[in-house]
């Protein structure tokens, strides 16, 4: 009969000692994955009575795109509203290079229908003013319904379509606008930042109100601080709430690009690691009427 081979002790032991390592690099990539847990969930939402609207920061950013260049050229807070809801049912609030046919960016705007070239339509804020330039042309359309109106500036397939984005459109833009104060609030990530240099703060919010806000004013001599003037978007000095709550929401949905982690308003303080507005004592931060401090 066949001799039984003999098991060498020695090969035993490397294949215990093997699994052994399995095993103890299984717990320690388990623990490991336990003590960092999951990257935090970064929204905007926005609130507008008992609802909760919710977007990702970087729709959010351009939704305050659409509201600042609104600001700039005197339109109403409905305005806002139809051209979020277009872009939310086009895009999904995203500049996307594809699209139906020949259908570009945020409005997925057709450069054979007239709206310009490809890299105009793909330029946001060229694709927003062509929205608002077309919606201007729609006789009365603060008076129809926000699908109605949409519809008339699109002309889509699909021409009911935008009516299940107003709501969420409508609070936004009444966020957006000073309409609603302390209504929209991001939770972002913190960022390891060196807080004694406000100056990559001061350049990326620079360059986006040129792009959103010219008329507002960065104030950026102080060390500890940005403070954003809003007077200059019209409001009346006496009255300039509004105006500090519209710019003041702007930058706290625009502070996932920027890097702001501290927005305060009348009184009230957004921090980039909280879900809401808290309010603050009447002699802390105190600011004149219309600015806004950033940080």
């Amino acid at each position: 009969m066949p001799s039984r081979r003999r098991r060498r002790p020695w090969l035993t032991a490397v294949v215990l000692l093997a699994a052994f390592s399995l095993t103890v690099g299984a717990v320690v990539v388990a623990l490991d994955h336990l003590s960092t847990g999951p990257p935090p969930v970064q929204r905007c939402v926005a609130e507008l009575g008992e609802q909760h609207y919710s977007l990702d920061p970087d729709q959010a950013e351009n939704v305050a795109l659409f509201a600042g260049i609104a600001a700039e050229r005197g339109l109403p807070p409905r305005a806002v509203t139809i051209a979020i809801a277009t872009a939310m049912q086009e895009s999904r609030l995203r500049n996307i290079d594809y699209g139906d046919r020949d259908s570009l960016g945020l409005f997925q705007q057709r450069p054979s229908q007239g709206w310009g070239t490809e890299e105009q339509v793909m330029d946001p804020v060229y694709a927003t003013n062509a929205f608002y330039d077309g919606l201007l042309a729609v006789d009365g359309y603060q008076q129809m319904e926000v699908t109605v109106a949409a519809q008339a500036v699109q002309r889509s397939a699909f021409p009911d379509a935008y009516a299940q984005h107003e709501q969420m459109a409508r609070a936004f833009a009444s966020g957006l606008t000073g309409q609603t104060p302390a209504g929209i609030s991001c939770t972002l990530a913190e960022l390891e930042t060196d807080e004694a240099s406000l100056l990559p703060l001061a350049e990326e919010i620079e360059e986006i109100l040129r792009r959103d806000l010219p008329s507002v004013v960065l104030d950026a001599a102080a060390e500890q601080f940005l403070i954003l003037d809003a007077t200059g978007l019209g409001a009346d000095p006496a009255d300039a709430d509004p105006a500090a709550w519209a710019v003041g929401q702007w930058a706290v949905a625009t502070a996932y690009r920027t890097g702001a982690s501290e927005v305060v308003v009348d009184g009230h303080r957004w921090e980039r690691g909280n879900d809401a507005w808290t309010a603050i004592a009447p002699d802390d931060e105190p600011l004149p009427a219309g600015h806004v401090l950033v940080r």
